[in-house]
């Protein structure tokens, strides 16, 4: 049966639809009243088939139709979803008049009416509420006056790379005016923007460096994304984001793509103060569902219009959150869309020395798809246009139905099921190397609709499943979240990622340029500190077979790759990206006799604190935990930034915590804490190299706990510098310049946060008049702990002795951007000119005099 319809205005309330929108779609189940807008069934009550005929209905009818539908994919006409369907758009009125992220300059310079249709805007609308289209000047299609301003703010921000140039007419043809232009194209367009789009994520990672591997393999997704999607009004949230350079190509973004990850530049994770189409900030893992379920939760609740979609990869979901918010998804029935992004790479690496295959179980779930194998998983795709079909849904639903109807609550009970295991076996077992298959029963137990494993790279079939999502949510046939299971390839579309151990994950600038040979080095080597600390773990390992190592996922970044290398997986733990699990699971092994080294970057330990707290340090278990990263980390930026563990750290009673000044000290440390059988302990170091200045100990040492050291001695009783960290090169530079002025400068090195040395803390108040105290942290660290000491001695309050005068150089209180770290610190005013500054400032506070004749960096 073939009907039509027209949606009357009156049938969304509170919506405004487009007259040149409204649908005409076949419906062999269904058709709308125009009376009410309202899905009405097309078949009647007038014959009632038997119970088992029923029963037979429920199971037989969609895959009856399964069958005749799947057809060769060589007979199939090629069209694009918007030949097929022209789908009814709702205002985004609703959006419009929300907050935004830009400023009100960008609002005073955006235009006041629409260049499509002449709609004038209201004052703070980033979309036209009659045909809508982007404002002018607040997606990137800028007024004169706002033109001129970004020119002259990016002249120099490169045009090109180190790739062939190629032609990219269908990008040129976006300009940076957003995604309305990719919802025009037919998919044979989306296909040749797909590879325009590839090519230039390539050229300007080359320029730029960082993640690369993954945004390759999401190029085809994310142009089928913003084709299907109304974005930005429909959301995305990406998780982790890493892979989100396709998306800022094609949103508004690709006259600043060369500035990735630079000072002033673009962020590499999606930020929503960068971009109205940023729904949602990432950088860490598994936040993507929790966000989009969120996103659409408010949409119903506020009666919008629109669809939230999370983009999740194999690796980000084996977090726990994920699976916390796809069960309360589930519990409530929202219309939410995950789409797993499934390339078979867990961790960094995921292929590594005895390691052949993604860790976890959940991994071999989802693995399946076979690189050389592939009719599977086409035939699988065949399967997902269909299961996403109008007319399967229409089919499914009478099924359903008519077996509630007639036939009693068990028999209905069994059908359903009957009907989730026979989709999944019709969807598995014929057809090798076709990915998870009937594991998609795990998603549906969580309420889900699963969907899948298509392929990721097939954009016939990513539009065709997509556009069927978002149209059965839109009408209601799918009253449940959608989740959908993509196979994709990490750095698809460049060999040389493809042949990568790592995919090329990330990569430096010029990375396809043929490196030169490199000078042979002279004088003694600047090793990277995270090399230091795994070699000396495995020095330790080696003396000590109960030592284990434990890493989130994280290989290769960690160090602990290396550990792996000597000892294999019996002493080597890599739980996936799941913090809370590595913590809690140290514990265990500590308090099952176990000495474990738990390696985790600085912000990523947030994830896991509560169970530091009552899992380690409650119960006085001796972890040691390995915190790289630590303080200001580069082009990562704020996300990857280590700036609040000593702060979250320094509170929790029987924990021990110290930071190395230098390799020599990191070394030590690890020695250090291998020694500690009696609490919790942890090491904190920054990213980057050693200094070379002396060769690494054969032997290390044992560094008491609880006490720091004197590096230079002062001889005017002036000024002490108490630092913790690697900030110690910078105060022995500012040591260096005040000597230059005639102040003699004490520099201390903590090396103990927890125990603190408080002989130390004290002695330095005592003969000095004044003291400086810095450290790569917010406030609240180790600065807190020694005002506290301070304080509780009198040494501040001048009762009875002189007071020291007193100052803290921390980390602002507000986020530090990407940049170069040495230029972070620069913003950040931790440098040497900054101590001297900040020691000027507070000797002249004292009585001591300089010559102000030498000029210093201001104080901040």
């Amino acid at each position: 049966m073939e009907t039509f319809a027209v949606m009357p205005i009156s049938a969304v309330a509170g919506s405004v639809i487009d007259p040149a929108t409204v649908f005409v779609n076949q419906r062999p189940f269904q058709s709308f009243s125009v009376a009410d807008g309202k899905q009405r069934t097309a078949a009647t009550s007038d014959s009632v088939p038997d119970s088992t005929t029923s029963l037979c209905l429920a199971v037989a009818v969609p895959f009856g139709l399964a069958a005749a539908m799947i057809r060769p994919r060589h007979l199939r006409k090629n069209k694009s979803h918007r030949h097929t369907q022209i789908r009814c758009r709702l205002s985004v009125g609703a959006v419009a008049n929300g907050s935004t992220t830009l400023t009100a300059d960008d609002m005073q310079l955006a235009a006041k009416e629409c260049t499509e249709c002449g709609n004038v805007f209201m004052a703070d609308s980033l979309f036209c509420r009659k045909c809508g289209a982007p404002r002018p000047g607040t997606l990137g299609v800028a007024k004169a006056e706002a033109k001129d301003r970004e020119k002259a703010r990016t002249a120099d921000i490169p045009r090109k790379g180190y790739f062939p140039p190629k032609p990219t007419p269908l990008l040129d043809s976006l300009g940076d005016e957003g995604t309305q232009g990719v919802r025009r194209m037919t998919t044979e367009q989306l296909k040749s923007l797909a590879e325009e789009v590839r090519w230039q994520v390539l050229d300007a990672v080359s320029v730029t460096g960082g993640h690369l591997g993954a945004g390759l393999g999401v190029v085809d997704l994310t142009v089928a994304l913003h084709h299907v999607f109304d974005t930005p009004r429909d959301e995305i949230c990406w998780d982790v984001a890493h892979q989100c350079q396709p998306h800022k190509v094609l949103t508004g973004r690709r006259s600043r793509i060369y500035t990735l990850r630079q000072g002033g530049g673009l962020s590499g994770f999606a930020k929503r103060k960068e971009s109205v189409y940023d729904a949602f900030g990432a950088g860490h893992s598994s936040t993507s569902i929790s966000a989009a379920v969120g996103f659409q939760t408010a949409k119903d609740r506020l009666g919008r219009a629109g669809h939230s979609v999370a983009v999740i990869g194999d690796g980000a979901i084996t977090g726990g959150m994920a699976w916390e918010a796809m069960n309360h998804a589930g519990g409530m029935g929202s219309k939410v869309v995950v789409i797993l992004n499934d390339n078979g790479q867990v961790s960094l690496p995921t292929f590594y020395n005895q390691v052949q295959q993604p860790v976890g179980a959940l991994s071999n779930t989802l693995a399946g798809t076979s690189a050389t194998e592939t009719r599977g998983l086409a035939i699988q795709g065949d399967i997902a246009r269909l299961e996403t079909s109008e007319a399967f849904q229409n089919a499914r639903q009478f099924a359903k139905t008519a077996s509630k109807t007639l036939l009693p609550e068990q028999l209905s009970s069994a059908a359903a099921k009957l009907d989730e295991y026979t989709r999944d076996f019709v969807k598995t077992v014929p057809f090798r190397g076709s990915g998870a298959g009937s594991k998609g029963e795990l998603f549906e137990q969580l309420g889900f609709y699963y969907v899948g494993p298509i392929d990721g790279h097939n954009m016939d079939t990513l539009v065709e499943v997509l556009s069927n999502i978002r149209k059965q949510h839109e009408d209601g046939t799918i009253k449940k979240p959608v989740f959908l299971h993509v196979k994709t390839k990490k750095g698809n579309g460049y060999e040389p990622a493809q042949q990568a151990l790592d995919k090329l994950h990330a990569v430096q600038p010029k990375f396809n340029i043929p490196k030169p040979a490199a000078p042979k080095p002279t004088g003694l080597p600047k090793p990277p500190l995270t090399k230091v600390f795994a070699e000396s773990l495995v020095k330790e390992a080696e003396r000590d077979d109960k030592i284990v190592a434990i890493t989130a996922a994280m290989p290769g970044g960690t160090g602990i790759g290396i550990f792996e290398k000597r000892f294999g997986p019996e002493r080597t733990f890599d739980v996936g990206i799941a913090e809370q699990h590595a913590v809690t699971f140290a514990a265990g092994l500590a308090a099952g006799g176990l000495k474990p080294f738990c390696a985790i970057y600085s912000s990523f330990l947030q994830r896991g604190y509560d169970q530091l707290v009552h899992d380690v340090a409650l119960q006085n278990l001796p972890v040691r935990f390995i915190i790289d990263r630590a303080g200001l980390v580069g082009a990562d930026g704020a996300t990857h930034g280590g700036t609040f563990d000593l702060s979250f750290l320094s509170c929790i009673p029987d924990l021990k915590i110290c930071a190395s000044a230098d390799e020599i000290e990191l070394a030590n440390m690890v020695h250090t804490l291998a020694k500690i059988d009696d609490s919790p302990s942890a090491l904190r170091f920054p990213r980057g190299n050693g200094y070379g200045v002396q060769e690494l100990p054969s032997e290390p040492r044992f560094l008491e706990p609880g006490k720091g050291r004197i590096v230079r001695e002062g001889r005017d009783n002036s000024l002490a510098i108490l630092s913790i960290g690697s900030r110690l090169r910078e105060a022995l530079k500012a040591a260096d310049e005040l000597e230059k002025l005639g102040v003699s400068v004490t520099v201390a090195d903590a090396r103990w946060v927890k125990p603190l040395d408080k002989k130390l803390v004290t002695v330095l108040a005592t003969e000095h008049r004044a003291l400086i105290t810095i450290e790569e942290n917010s406030v609240g660290g180790f600065s807190a702990l020694v005002q506290q000491v301070l304080l509780d001695g009198g040494y501040l309050d001048g009762l009875g002795k002189t007071p020291v005068a007193l100052r803290s150089m921390v980390l602002p209180d507000r986020w530090i951007d990407h940049d170069v770290q040495e230029l972070q610190y620069d913003d950040a005013q931790l440098n040497a000119q900054h101590i001297v500054a900040k020691a000027r400032e507070l000797l002249n506070r004292v009585g001591v005099k300089i010559d102000d004749s030498i000029q210093a960096v201001p104080a901040g």
